[in-house]
């Protein structure tokens, strides 16, 4: 509001299958308009694969129904909220978790902010948020090292030759988030841990590794696929857990050496956390943080190779913000158009399309009451191209974000300021280093004749690997 391709998920149907197994929910009939079940046994569960994802589905029954909608998971009744004052209603009195952390770890069997103290709940997410932040501060170095590294492969290209986006920046965000999450001196430390490192790497690039995980939480479960097949489910847990074994091992081998060590895992560790939850919040990091940062800069620099103006732009504000200078953690709120293009992206291309959260007690949205323990669908995808909302929605303006009003919305929804999810913010961090390092030195150009389209599920992502061109700037 966490690929190397990382995880692409149409997620939130898994979530709501975690939700209800985890949380007995009420069978009556919540009064909102919308789908009756198209089965008995599964909803509308048919509705949403025919669409061929939950933020199309959503899109058509919004379309339909109105701002407030509801349809059917099984023989459970959902909510869904697809415009900012129905959000605006239900997110005020109900912001104690971040939805997207919540809805991951519930997927995964974690422990999420349902079923605990409020102030437990508080307490953690701030630890968490804390090592974010405090890891992106003392990492950066290394995380313009690894940028600028990506910059010197492009620009040795030939004009001619295309480049792929996917494969390059999932790759960078794989890079960036592994050893910021795991310490930048990990190729340094004894023999097993190098072992270790080659393990986890070999883990994450085969598709058994996180790709295979990420891939079967959404199709896997949106089809019922995973269940049907013993074999994928098999492989899927077995990934998972070596993924969690790895965890494990970093944070056993991090928890002796103190508090000069300055990765995300130390940081947990310094506040005290159990091995579990360390290990549970380290998986979050990684997955979350990989495949928002992967493709928020996908997008970013896509959109940048269509848009010569707002790439010339850019240009001008980062030489008379930086000048030749590498960009810095200080200088980043100065760069103001940067963060226009950023938060252009990710409501163009509708980067997270949707959140969910649990109704921990009976609410009323409009004239609408929600009954306790319904799971409210936040139809963010929806939400971002509102023509009520948003003039010209399906056109790429940075511009609109200089409005304190557009702002406001933006925030409300999860995607900045204090209410942004900090996997967002650690990905703005690294998208604004990437920008701010390659706009400088290349032009970006689009490959003539490429179509790329979006496959929706957790996080927005290219259907098929997205091409461009560079060129040295004189």
């Amino acid at each position: 509001m966490l690929d190397f391709a990382i995880f692409a998920v149409t997620f939130v149907i898994i979530l709501i299958g975690a939700v209800l197994y985890l949380y007995p929910s009420s069978r009556s009939a919540s009064g909102v308009p919308g789908l009756n079940p198209t089965e008995e046994k599964d909803g509308n569960l048919p509705d949403i694969v025919n669409k061929g994802s939950l933020h199309e589905f959503l899109v058509g029954l919004h379309d339909e129904f109105g701002s407030v909608a509801s349809f059917w998971f099984g023989r459970r009744p959902v909510v869904s909220l697809g415009a900012v004052d129905q959000l605006r209603q239900h997110i005020n009195p109900n912001w104690t978790t971040d939805s997207f952390e919540t809805m991951l770890k519930s997927l995964l069997s974690y422990q999420s902010g349902s079923g605990v103290g409020v102030t437990e709940s508080m307490i953690r997410k701030k630890v968490y948020e804390g090592a974010i932040d405090k890891t992106l501060e003392n990492n950066f170095p290394l995380l313009l090292q690894l940028v600028e590294e990506l910059v010197d492969k492009w620009a040795s290209y030939p004009k001619s030759q295309h480049t792929p986006l996917c494969a390059h920046l999932l790759g960078l965000a794989m890079k960036a988030v592994t050893q910021l999450a795991m310490g930048s001196r990990f190729q340094d430390d004894a023999e097993v841990i190098r072992v270790m490192l080659m393990k986890m790497t070999i883990i994450i690039i085969k598709k058994c590794g996180i790709l295979h995980i990420w891939s079967e939480i959404g199709k896997g479960y949106l089809d019922g696929s995973l269940e049907k097949s013993s074999s994928r489910k098999t492989h899927y847990e077995s990934a998972l857990a070596e993924m969690e074994s790895v965890l494990k091992s970093v944070a056993k081998q991090r928890s002796g050496q103190g508090s000069s060590q300055s990765s995300f895992v130390n940081y947990l560790l310094q506040a005290n956390l159990t091995e579990r939850q360390v290990m549970e919040d380290g998986m979050v990091f990684t997955l979350a943080g990989c495949v928002i940062t992967a493709n928020l800069c996908i997008w970013a620099v896509h959109f940048l190779s269509v848009s010569e103006a707002v790439q010339e732009r850019l240009y001008h504000e980062l030489v008379e913000v930086l000048g030749e200078e590498p960009v810095t953690l200080e200088k980043i709120p100065q760069l103001r158009y940067c963060q226009q293009v950023l938060n252009e992206t990710v409501r163009t291309a509708k980067l997270t399309p949707m959140a969910a959260r649990l109704q921990e007690v009976e609410g009323k949205v409009d004239q609408h009451v929600i009954p306790k323990e319904t799971l409210v669908i936040y139809a963010l995808g929806v939400v971002l191209q509102d023509a009520d909302t948003w003039s010209l929605p399906y056109r790429f303006n940075p511009d609109r974000f200089a409005d304190e009003s557009v702002m406001k919305s933006f925030s409300l929804l999860g995607f900045s300021g204090s209410q942004a999810c900090p996997e967002l913010r650690f990905a703005y961090t690294v998208a604004a280093v990437l920008l701010s390092t390659l706009v400088r030195r290349l032009k970006l150009h689009r490959v003539e004749g490429q179509v790329v389209e979006a496959r929706y599920e957790l996080v927005s992502t290219p259907k098929d690997d997205t091409w461009i061109t560079v060129s040295k700037r004189n």
